[in-house]
């Protein structure tokens, strides 16, 4: 079984902002393939299905942010996984808005939410989606940004954005890791980035 991990904050006045991405994803592939994720588990809500006829748990993390590598550490030992099943969505500041990267394995380059399963966990060897949010101006505060509303303008493209980076989660749980880097890696919307 994969766990589908996406890493936001819990409350409505954080659900539209650029750190929610991972759980923006999440809703999508529920949405997709009609899995509800209501049930409370380890300090995450999850939902229970299939995508392409594999088993998932889809999950978000309740535990805020820069702790939920102890949300996604209990759900991978309470349901018997490795960190190998792990595919962990979340957002990327060094990234521009709508880029998305696929990889295997890595460091947590200063996210926190990462850091924090890479520590809970012991190890970096799990999947990671990256999705884009550098507005390509300056950033002041990073920490202000990552938790500001999006833009109308990000709005805009919101909903293409996620869809296809649940697009590429599925493809990742159906044709594997690097089929999905090469159809899904990509710079910012409509260029495609070398995997």
């Amino acid at each position: 079984m994969f766990l589908v991990a996406g890493l936001g904050n819990p409350g409505e006045e954080y659900a539209r902002t650029p750190h929610n991405l991972g759980f923006l994803v999440v809703d999508r592939l529920a949405e997709n393939h009609g899995i509800r994720v209501t049930r409370k588990d380890s300090r995450a809500v999850i939902g229970l299905g299939e995508i392409g006829g594999r088993a998932v748990m889809l999950a978000k993390p309740q535990t805020f942010m820069n702790l939920s590598g102890t949300s996604v550490k209990a759900l991978i030992e309470k349901h018997g996984l490795a960190a190998s099943d792990l595919v962990l969505i979340y957002d990327e500041l060094d990234l521009p808005w709508t880029a998305l990267r696929i990889k295997p394995r890595g460091s947590g380059a200063g996210h926190n939410g990462v850091e924090s399963v890479i520590r809970s966990l012991g190890t970096s060897d799990f999947i990671r989606v990256r999705l884009g949010i550098h507005p390509g101006r300056p950033v002041r505060d990073g920490a202000e940004f990552v938790l500001a509303p999006f833009r109308r303008s990000q709005e805009k493209e919101l909903g293409e954005f996620v869809g296809y980076a649940a697009d590429a989660v599925s493809s990742i749980i159906t044709e594997g890791v690097e089929k999905a880097m090469t159809n899904f890696n990509r710079r910012a919307q409509g260029s495609i980035e070398e995997a």
